[in-house]
């Protein structure tokens, strides 16, 4: 693994950045204004933006490219379904280290912790068996695709405190990115220089060795506008064989030809190391939780990524009419030595272009969103024999594997009344997967596979009253394989079939002074499940398609201001909830019947009482709570504990100028099973456990200027 040396010097660069950047501010940039926000509890409640369908187009002089926040909150309201814009207030004041510090407050998101800076995410039951990568959901940077072209997600590159907000569209309510997964999509929203502070820095220390620094800087020159930051990351980790470390960057670059044309460009780049602690048997994970897998140790087995992505969006404002289009190129190498070494090169390339039509039409308002997306790739794959200490032995695999993925989609919103909109649209996914083996001594694996599918969707979408909303849909999805634990060796494998799904929806959103709610219900009847089944600690899991399985649950949130003036007029009290009910089962399967589905809690909650004064000043507890074991394979033999945690956190932040906090976690030092590698049938000896971090402390501080 590559030295901490390099983590050090990163966090000096980070600092340094400001500095190097000082001469670019010329001009004026325009802050964000502070604002009480997020209906779904978090660090703020109550907002002050009601959910209207106004138009979310970016006003004069503001970015064409990348909305605000608020033209963002006005964007997913034109959606009759579940969906979520959480605002960087809800997670930079605490040690935001994976997506699960920036996610635990929306209802219908489960982040489950393995080590490190890696989770398995699932909304509405999707990727549900997946522990090492996960699928079923498509996260987006900036517009930008961060899966590989087949689908598959590691959250290593994601650096939550380099957001400025972040949008979760749950399930097929994804249709604007063109995206078509069970789970949906996540797009993770960087600033620009016209609401970005001049300079940002910040650091967080804690528990476990961990340390990290920060550092932006934004501004605007004339018709440019610039935006950088830069973080350093080094861990050792709560478990033996776990520490890591990490660079990332992000950078974009804008210019405005007129008012109403606006092209940006986007630079991505990481490098991550980590170490890989392994599952464990359910005794060792609650009794010793800190010890690694013997056999991980043994071959030090380790994640290291490095990867760059480029991109360019252009957006043009033509009166009703707004296009959007860019392209871009994503290029990233894994140096992977697990129960063998592997090594591949990922090339993505592709683009996209969404046209927005907003008019009047026969007295009628009518708002139609369409699009093309093109994600093309391919995986340069070669597999060793990983001898002890992470040595590449004999070569055992070497393929090159081709990811083409066209989707063509379309989205109509006609409002009968002023306040109520019918909707209807749908989308078209082709997709291949080839395979060329270019190991054959073992065999020719090589294989091609090709999905063509539609996926309509329905909705209707009513105002009640200015911040209240009332929806409905009925929408399909699909997901084709990915090649990471797919084979053409037999014909189960080379005749796997693509994921489908029919998802009936129904729900409410609002806002009130002291009240918020956001509460959906649905039902997804999938076929064809991909499930990834882990037999042994020693290879990867096994692609399967199970025949019929049923995804349904609550997604509530929820947020209640009370006891109020207890200091100050405005000070108060806010009680914060998210709820989420997984009831995910078999459909009469021939060999797990009406089982249910392993992988996740059937209930979870996490719920806060924060005190906050108009000063800045914050403070109270958190539980996050599994109430009800839950299953650890098909089977239904094996279960994960339920487990409760307490936390609590203080802090300042008044928007501008120095704030901090200090978080403490799982306050009884709770041992808990955080993840599972989904197994067909398991047993007290399996290896398919990840304990969950023990007692933890971590403190920041942060300066804007």
């Amino acid at each position: 693994m590559h030295s901490h040396r390099r983590v050090e010097l990163s966090l000096a660069l980070t600092f340094t950045l400001l500095a190097s950047t000082s001469a670019l501010a010329q001009g004026t940039v325009a802050l964000e204004e502070i604002t009480v926000a997020g209906s779904s509890g978090g660090d703020v409640a109550g907002a002050n933006v009601a959910p209207t369908r106004q138009s979310g187009l970016a006003p004069r002089g503001g970015s064409l490219t990348v909305p605000t926040i608020e033209q963002a909150r006005a964007e997913i309201q034109f959606t009759p379904g579940a969906v979520e814009v959480v605002p960087d207030t809800a997670y930079k004041n605490r040690p935001a280290q994976t997506l699960k510090d920036v996610l635990d407050f929306v209802p219908g998101v489960i982040v489950q912790p393995r080590f490190g800076s890696d989770a398995r995410l699932s909304i509405r039951g999707s990727g549900l068996s997946r522990n090492y990568g996960n699928r079923g959901i498509n996260v987006f940077q900036d517009g930008i695709p961060i899966n590989t072209s087949d689908g598959l997600v590691d959250f290593f590159e994601i650096d939550p405190t380099a957001y400025r907000y972040v949008e979760v569209f749950k399930g097929a309510n994804a249709l604007r990115f063109g995206a078509n997964a069970l789970g949906g999509a996540i797009n993770l929203v960087t600033p620009t220089g016209r609401d970005a502070f001049p300079y940002d820095a910040r650091v967080d220390v804690g528990s476990f060795g961990y340390v990290k620094g920060q550092a932006a800087t934004g501004g605007v020159s004339g018709p440019w506008d610039y935006f950088a930051t830069l973080s350093g990351e080094r861990f050792d980790g709560f478990r033996q064989h776990s520490e890591g470390d990490s660079v990332r960057g992000s950078a974009n670059l804008g210019y405005q030809f007129s008012p109403d044309a606006e092209t940006r460009f986007y630079l991505n780049a990481n490098t991550i190391n980590s170490r890989i602690p392994g599952e464990v048997t359910r005794q060792s994970a609650l009794r010793n939780p800190r010890a690694a897998n013997p056999y991980w140790i043994q071959l030090d087995q380790q994640r290291n990524i490095d990867s760059v992505r480029l991109a360019n969006k252009t957006t043009l404002r033509f009166n009703e009419t707004t296009v959007d289009f860019g392209v871009f190129t994503v290029q990233r190498h894994v140096d992977h030595p697990i129960y063998q070494y592997l090594d591949y090169t990922v090339a993505d390339y592709g683009g996209f272009v969404r046209i927005t039509d907003d008019r009047i039409i026969g007295g009628f308002r009518n708002r139609l969103v369409m699009g093309v997306n093109v994600d093309n790739g391919t995986i340069d794959y070669r597999q060793f024999v990983n001898l002890p200490g992470a040595r590449k032995g004999a070569l055992t695999f070497s393929s090159l594997d081709y990811s083409e993925n066209v989707s063509a989609y379309a989205e109509n919103s006609f409002f009968v009344l002023p306040n109520v909109s019918l909707v209807a649209g749908g989308l078209f996914l082709h997709a291949t997967r080839d395979r060329k083996d270019r190991f054959l001594s073992d065999g020719n694996q090589s294989g091609r596979n090709t999905y063509n599918i539609f996926s309509p969707k329905v909705g209707v979408l009513w105002d009640v009253e200015p911040g209240w909303q009332v929806y409905g849909n009925v929408s399909g999805s699909a997901e084709a394989p990915t090649f990471d634990a797919n084979s053409f060796t037999s014909a189960a494998f080379s005749n796997l079939k693509a994921q489908t799904a029919t998802t009936y929806e129904a729900g409410t959103r609002g806002i009130r002074p002291d009240f918020t709610w956001d509460v959906s219900l649905y039902r997804s009847e999938v076929r064809n499940e991909l499930q990834c089944l882990t037999t042994s600690p020693f290879s990867p899991c096994s692609l399967i398609n199970a025949n019929r399985t049923v995804h349904q649950g609550i997604e509530a949130g929820f947020g209640v201001a009370f006891l109020k003036s207890l200091v100050s007029g405005d000070d108060r009290v806010w009680f914060n909830a998210a709820y989420t009910y997984n009831d995910f089962t078999f459909d009469r399967d021939v060999r797990y019947g009406d089982n249910r589905l392993p992988g996740v809690p059937t209930h979870y909650l996490r719920a806060e009482l924060l005190y906050r004064h108009p000063s800045g000043f914050f403070a109270g507890p958190n539980v996050e709570w599994s109430p009800q074991a839950y299953f650890a394979d098909n089977a239904n033999t094996l279960t994960v504990p339920a487990y409760a945690l307490l936390n609590v956190r203080v802090g300042f932040d008044a928007g501008a100028g120095w704030s901090g906090y200090l978080e403490a976690r799982n306050l009884f030092d709770k041992h808990y099973i955080s993840s599972v590698a989904i197994a067909g049938v398991a047993n007290a000896s399996s290896e398919i456990f990840n304990p969950g971090n023990g007692r933890a402390v971590y403190g920041g501080l942060r300066y804007r200027w």
